[in-house]
């Protein structure tokens, strides 16, 4: 049996962690990916007091369902790459932060956007000040036993696990690791998805399972809030090759329906059309 899990925002957002974790746990997943995006509501998670982290390890404990990983997309409004250097001195604090939070809670992976900067223009400068910080927080990690997890993006910055593959040469850490996001990685045409998937075998730590609409010459894509089913991916296909891959991390699904009247519905929705796959390959008996 596979470790499956659901991405916090498919969950309904104005619950408590308990009540998260156990409506997860009802929905037959073992494990939240908690959300640290780029909103003041969320960045405050990362000033969590002890008696609010201690609430959420409580959770943890009562419900037997995890938080394994973090995703920190934050760095979005104040990215590694940012040519403002205050923008960059607050990435490196948020990130310590996190690394702080996952420690403390028991969080074993924080994922990063694979972007240099997102609002900003791109450049030379911001790929080498992105390398250069992600150096400094891949350190930060490593004190703490806390792996650093790439994901491959809807940008070109870091749209395939070659690219990834080419940063990782400049920090050879085993607390760095990438990410895949299959529907990200199926959407641009120039990858094959096989073939990165064989690439990077030994560097994956999750799966993001989510669908996708592919890029081409007139259209830029749609990488969020494509229903299971109507966009590029072969999940059958990506499956099947991470198992002879012999992969066997986690799965985790992302959606985002914490804002949708029945959200419950729409996460069995997704099930009913991603488990027959799962359990085709073998990852579900």
């Amino acid at each position: 049996m596979t470790t499956l899990g659901i991405y916090e925002k498919a969950l309904p957002k104005n619950i408590s962690w308990e009540e998260r974790l156990r409506l997860a746990s009802s929905l037959g997943f073992d494990f939240v990916e908690m959300s640290i995006d780029e909103t003041d509501e969320r960045l405050t998670r990362l000033d969590w007091s002890k008696s609010e982290r201690k609430k959420v390890i409580d959770a943890v404990h009562e419900t037997g369902v995890k938080i394994l990983s973090i995703c920190l997309s934050g760095h979005r409004r104040f990215p590694f790459g940012s040519e403002d250097v205050e923008k960059r001195q607050i990435a490196l604090k948020m990130m310590q932060k996190a690394v702080d939070l996952a420690s403390d809670i028991g969080v074993r992976t924080i994922q990063l956007a694979g972007y240099d900067v997102y609002y900003e223009k791109k450049s030379l400068a911001s790929r080498e000040y992105f390398i250069e910080n992600l150096k400094q927080a891949v350190a930060m990690a490593a004190r703490k036993e806390v792996v650093l997890s790439i994901e491959i993006m809807d940008d070109p910055f870091m749209n395939s696990i070659s690219k990834f593959l080419k940063i990782k040469e400049q920090i050879r850490s085993p607390y760095l690791q990438v990410y895949p996001d299959i529907g990200n990685l199926s959407a641009w045409p120039k990858n094959d998805v096989g073939y990165e998937l064989e690439l990077g075998i030994d560097q994956i730590s999750a799966i993001h399972l989510k669908d996708t609409l592919a890029v081409n010459s007139h259209f830029e894509g749609k990488f969020k809030e494509v229903p299971f089913g109507e966009g590029c991916v072969d999940f059958l296909g990506c499956l099947k090759t991470l198992k002879r891959l012999e992969y066997n991390g986690p799965f985790l699904i992302e959606m985002w329906s914490e804002t949708s009247e029945t959200p419950e519905k729409e996460i069995e929705q997704a099930k009913a059309f991603l488990i027959p796959f799962l359990k085709e390959v073998g990852y579900v008996e």
